[in-house]
């Protein structure tokens, strides 16, 4: 990551103190929003509720105020942003409401642009089935108009049967006003991040209402094949948890899925800053905000970058490269269930680094199966594989993954979990983060059934990786 001068880390730092003010305050004046956070965090929330309401009596000013002001304007105005044209250039604008947005944002590069190569990756990547529940949706926001005329011409040639079906839409965006961008920047990634930033505040403004959820890209990006098969599966699995922001690649801005209903204040937030701050901070201030406390990223990532000609944009857009973290190590545990086994299966069958597994007989809700470390271990990765690997038959459809400390000897179990996720078709794959100054030794893995199942349950592996000694992610 490139190296932030000071000036600009204590802009920041004072930036988010006064949004952290005034994002709370304007969450109080919306009962409604209020009412949704508070059903899915109860006491947590309103603990966190009372620490933020003394920090803006401690830190409120006039300055504070008049920002307090402009930003409740914001959120009743049904348009987020007062001073912006939109232009329609293909595709029509009229959408039905579809389950996902997969929202590009594309400005002119030097020497090239990748855009048709991320739109080409996309569509290739996508069967028919795939784009009867999703829209592609592409923001051009550079001003050059014989770079709009010719990527027009390019995009309405390469992808007619996609624009006549309805299922991509180009549109070119401008702010205006107070608002519209400037020149005058500090650095080469400050006139960079600034671009970024106008352009998510134009796409993300316009695809507000089109969908349920909004995926963004950017325009150097690979997509894997059914590349939505994972997110489509993987949204019902988190729809009954929290969480704000699903990352489904390592980069910092590509690959990451929105609740569509939350771009609106994501809009807001985004446009209180300085320009040339950089985005991904934000996007993540804006996840603490709203109570995600840390990254969900699931893996594998379904989304890559492309290689950059641009000296720059390597520089200030930095990738973090999927590390190999070799096979699992699962350190020396012991393993308990309440299941019903049979087939002369033990737990411990779904630990072992083997070719065994665990059946369990038709398992009900609360059911577990805890595997308890014998010292505690800094988790960087976990996985669970359930079902038969050739057709998915016998997979835990209910079933989420927690991780545990403070262990209590008797019974061996631990006295408090968190949350990792829900397994989805019967998988759990996902790094494993934690917040500041949080216990980051964990004693407990703990395999949790959420539902009944009227059938028997493989349980294949249960897969630990630990952080090897004087070595920090």
């Amino acid at each position: 990551m490139p190296k932030i001068p000071g000036a600009m880390r204590g802009c920041l730092w004072r930036c988010i103190r006064v949004l952290t003010s005034l994002v709370i305050l304007g969450f109080f004046l919306q009962e409604n929003i209020a009412a949704r956070v508070e059903q899915q965090y109860g006491t947590l929330l309103s603990e966190k509720k009372k620490m933020m309401q003394q920090v803006t009596q401690e830190e409120i000013s006039s300055e504070i105020k008049n920002h307090l002001t402009y930003f409740t304007e914001m959120q009743k105005s049904p348009h987020v942003l007062q001073h912006v044209t939109y232009t329609v250039l293909v595709g029509s604008s009229l959408q039905p409401k579809t389950l996902l947005t997969v929202g590009i944002f594309s400005v002119q590069h030097s020497p090239r642009t990748y855009l048709l190569e991320t739109m080409t990756s996309l569509f290739q990547a996508s069967s028919e089935q795939d784009l009867e529940y999703m829209l592609i949706l592409v923001l051009l926001s550079d001003m050059d108009p014989k770079w709009l005329n010719q990527t027009v011409a390019n995009i309405s040639s390469l992808f007619m049967p996609q624009i006549e079906s309805g299922k991509l839409l180009v549109v070119h965006g401008l702010l205006g006003g107070s608002r519209a961008e400037s020149r005058n920047h500090t650095s080469p990634c400050g006139e960079l991040y600034s671009r970024q930033k106008t352009s998510f505040a134009l796409l993300m403004n316009f695809a507000r209402n089109l969908s349920e959820y909004f995926l963004l890209l950017g325009d150097n990006v690979q997509s894997a094949p059914r590349f939505l098969s994972d997110i489509f599966w993987a949204l019902p699995a988190w729809k009954q948890l929290p969480w704000v922001i699903l990352d489904f690649s390592s980069m910092q801005i590509s690959g990451k899925v929105f609740h569509s209903e939350d771009l609106s204040r994501l809009v807001s937030f985004l446009l209180l800053f300085p320009k040339d701050i950089p985005t991904h901070l934000l996007l993540s201030e804006f996840r603490l905000l709203l109570s995600q406390n840390v990254p969900i990223r699931l893996r594998p990532s379904i989304f890559y970058q492309m290689d950059s000609d641009s000296e720059f944009e390597g520089t200030c857009f930095p990738v973090e490269q999927d590390k190999d973290l070799g096979r699992p190590d699962n350190p020396p545990a012991t393993v308990f269930t309440d299941m019903i086994s049979f087939w002369n299966t033990m737990p411990q069958f779904a630990y072992i680094l083997n070719d065994d597994y665990f059946w369990a007989l038709d398992p009900t809700e609360g059911n577990y199966l805890l595997v308890v470390l014998d010292k505690p271990q800094k988790i960087i990765k976990v996985g669970v594989e359930t079902g038969s690997l050739e057709n998915k038959l016998n997979i835990l459809k209910h079933g989420q993954l927690l991780l545990g400390y403070s262990p209590m000897e008797y019974p061996k179990r631990c006295a408090h979990y968190s949350l990792v996720g829900p397994l989805v078709r019967g998988h759990l794959e996902q790094m494993v983060f934690y917040e500041e100054d949080a216990v980051q030794e964990m004693s407990c893995v703990k395999l949790l059934v959420t539902g009944s199942h009227e059938y028997p349950v493989m349980i294949l592996q249960i897969q630990v990786w630990t952080e090897v000694e004087g070595e920090e992610d």
